[in-house]
Parts: C-alpha cells; structure tokens; sequence
C-alpha cells in the first residue's frame, strides 16, 4: 500500500473519530447553555469544543497516537499487489522474475477513502470561496461609505478611543469588520435614533473590539471552513457568536437604569426592521433574529457572569473526557496482503523435506523487486529476524530506552534460555541484537503483555501475526517467534521492513532512531547495511525439530547516495560449520553486497 493510499485511510478514520466526537461535545455543550446558562455566555466554552473537534482529527491523523487505541484495529488489504519487475544483475546469476501480469482486487473501503478525500477538497475549495466573497462584500460596502474624522458630531460617542468609523448610506447593522485591521460600520439612518440608543449601540460594537472577539471569531471561522463537512462545528461557532453578543449586552448594560434598557431594546427591534445585513461571517452586526429574543429576555432579567472556577472546571473536564474516550475508541489500522493468486503469500509450515532458498531485493520507495530468485512465498518462523520488531516495540512502548539501557543481569536459576554461552551474562539491547540473546526478547514481550504484543503485530502486518506459541503450551510471549506459532516468509519480512524504512508504521522516532542504531552491520563500497540473522531448525513430520538442518535468515536495508534497498535472504542449511546458518548467510551476503547492489 503507497504512502498515499495510507495516507486516505487515516484521513478517512480520522474523519469519522471527529464526527463521533462531535456528538459528544455537542450534547455536552447543549448541556452547558441548558443548566449552566452563566457558562455558556463564556466564549472559551464554545472555542474549545471547536479546538477539541479538531485535535481528535489530527491525532487520529498521527500514526503516532494509534497505540492508544483500545479497539481491535480494521484490517485493510492492499487494493492491488505489487507489479514484480525483473532488473539486469551482471553480478549474479540469479533469474530473472517476470510474472504474469497481477489480477487487481477492488478494495472498496480505499477507493471509499479516496473518493473522500477528493470530495473535501472540492468542499474545502468551496468553502473558502464563500468566505472570500462574503469578506469582499464588506470590504467593498466600506469603501463605498465615508471616514467619520470627527466623532464628536455624532451622538453616538462619548470621548472613548475607537477603531476608524466609516459611515455608509446602506440599510445594515452596526458592524465591526476586519480581522488585521478593525473598523466600525455605522449606517447613515443611526443618527435619526434617540441619543442614548446611539451610544448604547455604539458601545455594544465598541466593547468587541475592546474584548478582541474578532480574533476568537476569526479563529472559529478557520476551523469551521478547515471543517467544513462537520454539523457541531457550524453550531459551535454559531453559540459562540451568541455568546459573544450576549456578553457584550451585560457589559454595555451593567449598571444601566430601566429606562435605558428599555431603550437598547428598542433599537435592536428597530435596527432588525431596517437592516440588509450581508451573508459574512469575519463581522459583528447588531441584530438578527437568531439571537434577538434571548438578548432581549438578558436585557430585562441579568445574568451574572460565570467566572467561578468549578463552573469552568466542569465543563472543561467534560470536553477533555470526551476527546480522551473517543480517541482511545478508534480503531487503528492494520494491513494485509491481498489474496490474489500473483501476491498471496503461501501459509506453508516448511519442513526439511522441503528446498528452500529464497534472495529477494525491493527497491524501499517504489516497491519495485530489484532481484529475486528461489521459493521467497513460504512463510517459516521468524526467528531472530523478530528481535528487530520486538526493538521497534521496545523503543516504542519505553521499556527499552537506548542503546545500554535496560542492562539486565543474567540469572542462571530463573529458568532464562542459555543454550548460547554468550547469552550467559548481563544484556543490554546491544548485546542482545549482537548475540541473538532469546531471553532478553522474551523480558521485553513479557512486558509488553498479550494485548500490546498483539496490537503491534497488527499495525505492522507481520507476517501471520500469530503469538499464540504452541497448542495448549500458553507460552505465546515468550516462544511463540522459535518455531512455533509466528510464521513469516521473506516477501512480507520485506514489506515489514520497507514500512520501518520508510517510517510507515505507528511508531515513534526513538523507536526507528534506535532499532537502526543496533542493526548497524559493516558494509563496503559506500554502502551502509542494517540487518539482523536468524536461526531455527525445521519440523520434522511429526513435530520434532531436524537437529541436522538449520533455517538461516539475513533481512534488513542498506543504503547509498539516498537510494535504500530492502532485502531478505533465507536457505535451508545442513547443520554444521563454525557458526549457525544465519551468521553464515549473512557473511556471504555482506561479501557480496557492494557489487551486487551496485549493479542494480
């Protein structure tokens, strides 16, 4: 799956986890303005439930933030398998693979996901083109009006400093406009209006700009059009416009005598029976029918001003209680290889009756197979080539944190596995990738748990992704890798490690910095090789291992003048020789490396 198709399933995800968590901060906000009417003249209220939408878009978004997920996670098949390409190679005489040409499988949920990524992008291009022209009808409704230069021949002013006034010969509302640089819109017919009307409306208009609300609306209306899909959004700006009209009635009234309440009202009656009031959104105007009965009902009967700490605590807990809960509710996403006949992957438990030999070399962007040669379909364990995964989860999850650091001491009664002589001393994570070390993988999948362990397994596809360990055994944590349940063949051990190079998978930073520091394996001709060996005996028929055979495994990258090739190598091996059938195969292939490469 390319980087983009990876790219609409999370755009896709993170879609639906912001519309769940709509719901919730919207009930939560009718809740709010229901029984804690003070609050909801609060226009922080309304702001954070737009931001706390927001964030649980981008944080789905991260692949980062899918360990925090508590739901199993939806698998997803490549839409289509990768064309295998044969490339020249005058260093080896490997064959040259050219399949028949691969049979496409229509994966309906990423056409799905890209269909909606299309659409919002036309709706976002919408969006921000309705913007544009209602921001242009205000602009251009201000320079048809006139600068007030001097203030104190109209009523409405008392002395107060003021953003520019322009007086405009239009059937509007008072409005203050402009979000980099504010001014007052004042229509001409204000001035047949009772003096103390006009200063009470002039100072409602004045009291935004004093309290900065065209910021706060600024921001609202960003996040609205980003948002454009999403009901909540469009309520949460439209209460937080409420509220901030609503606040600036309390304190332009504060202390008023009845009289001059009375008076305010009637000019918002009167403004809403004369205005023409254009479609914008970056503009306060002083009247519309949406709010003028509740900024009435506030005229006659106050409302204090909600600034109690517990009023403020409450409802931001519950907006931080339903971002937490949606977010740990979405599913992460794992993917599968497609079960077409020209990329299904063989579930097939080698034996040693079984040849085996497999080179496969895949270009790390592109994907496209450089070389491949032998039986490279057959899924066997994954052996010590899993230690690389089980870094990745390590770094990840904290309970590996650099390169000596955990050192664990060995202890020679506690049952660790010490068939190795190396293995019988303190580890730490580098001498347990130099040394294969089978027990210090095992500390860190126990850590990890059958949850975790299992989680991990799913968002990076490896392999069948069985930890089960052996039947009726329960020792899935800590054998299930060493010829036991967990199968894997070299074409996904490279569709694995193409995700680590190219930092596809859910994981952090530390996490590939670190696993790619401990791969570090010497290369020549310039280039730079990171891989790790395995070693396991065959199953015989009935169950046991063949002591005379050895699986031998060498997997990883190299790098060189910003090109990576990703590779596998595995062979069935007669036991023997001064070491294991891993360290040998990758002796061989270190030797051979830099013309081999070279000559892709």
């Amino acid at each position: 799956m390319s980087g983009f198709d990876l790219f609409c399933m999370r755009f896709a995800l993170a879609t639906f986890a912001c519309l769940a968590a709509g719901l919730g901060i919207g009930a939560v906000s009718a809740v709010c303005r229901r029984y804690l009417p003070a609050l909801a003249l609060q226009r922080s209220a309304w702001l954070l439930g737009q931001l706390a939408i927001a964030a649980t878009f981008l944080l789905v978004l991260m692949p980062q933030t899918e360990k925090l997920r508590m739901v199993p996670a939806i698998e997803v098949s490549d839409m289509a398998p990768v064309v295998q390409e044969a490339a020249p190679d005058a260093a080896a005489a490997a064959p040259a693979f050219a399949p028949a040409a691969p049979q496409r499988d229509i994966n309906w949920l990423l056409l799905g996901a890209q269909a909606w990524l299309a659409l919002y992008a036309l709706g976002l291009l919408v969006a921000a083109a309705r913007l544009l022209r209602s921001q242009h009808a205000v602009d251009s409704l201000a320079d048809s009006g006139a600068a007030l230069v001097r203030l104190d021949g109209h009523a409405g002013f008392t002395g107060a400093a003021t953003p520019p006034v322009i007086e405009v010969d239009a059937a509007i509302s008072p409005m203050l406009c402009g979000l980099l640089k504010p001014r007052l819109l004042l229509p001409r017919h204000l001035r047949s209006f009772e003096a103390i009307q006009q200063q009470l409306i002039v100072a409602h208009e004045l009291t935004h700009w004093r309290r900065g609300d065209l910021r706060w609306m600024g921001a609202a209306v960003a996040l609205q059009t980003l948002f454009w899909f999403h009901p909540v959004m469009r309520l949460l700006r439209a209460n937080l416009s409420w509220a901030q009209e609503l606040a600036c009635d309390r304190d332009v009234l504060a202390g008023r005598p009845q009289t001059e309440r009375k008076a305010y009202a009637a000019a918002l009656l009167a403004q809403l029976k004369t205005q023409q009031r254009p479609a914008t959104v970056l503009a306060f105007g002083g009247a519309s029918v949406d709010t003028l009965a509740a900024r009435i009902g506030l005229i006659r009967v106050p409302l204090a001003a909600a600034r109690g700490a517990i009023t403020r605590s409450i409802a931001l807990s519950a907006l931080v209680a339903v971002f937490a809960a949606n977010l740990a509710l979405q599913p992460a996403l794992a993917w599968r290889a497609p079960d077409s006949a020209a990329a299904a992957v063989q579930a097939v438990t080698a034996t040693a009756d079984t040849p085996l030999d497999c080179t496969l070399l895949v270009d790390a962007a592109s994907g496209r197979r450089l070389q491949q040669s032998g039986d490279c379909d057959t899924r066997i364990t994954p052996a010590s080539t899993f230690n690389i995964a089980v870094s990745l989860m390590g770094f990840d999850s904290g309970i590996l944190r650099d390169a000596h650091t955990p050192r664990l001491p060995y202890r020679a009664n506690a049952g660790y596995a010490d068939w190795n002589s190396s293995w019988r001393r303190d580890t730490d994570p580098t001498s347990w990738i130099k040394n294969s070390n089978v027990w210090y993988a095992q500390h860190v999948t126990a850590q990890l748990g059958e949850e975790r362990l299992a989680r991990y397994l799913g968002s990076f596809n490896y392999g069948n992704r069985d930890a089960s360990g052996d039947p009726g055994k329960h020792n899935g944590l800590t054998m299930s890798w060493i010829s036991s349940s967990m199968q894997i063949s070299p074409v996904e051990q490279v569709a694995f490690l193409r995700g680590v190079v190219n930092r596809q998978l859910p994981l952090s930073a530390h996490a590939y910095d670190m696993t790619a520091q401990l791969l570090k394996v010497p290369a020549g001709g310039g280039w730079s090789a990171y891989g790790k060996t395995g070693t396991s005996s065959p199953l015989l028929a009935d169950g046991t291992l063949d002591k005379s055979h050895q699986y031998g495994w060498f997997v990883g990258w190299a790098t060189k003048d910003g090109r990576t090739v990703v590779f596998a190598r595995l062979a069935l091996e007669p036991t023997g020789g001064d070491s294991g059938a891993g360290p040998r195969l990758r002796r061989q292939f270190l030797q051979d490396l830099p013309s081999r490469f070279d000559a892709l």
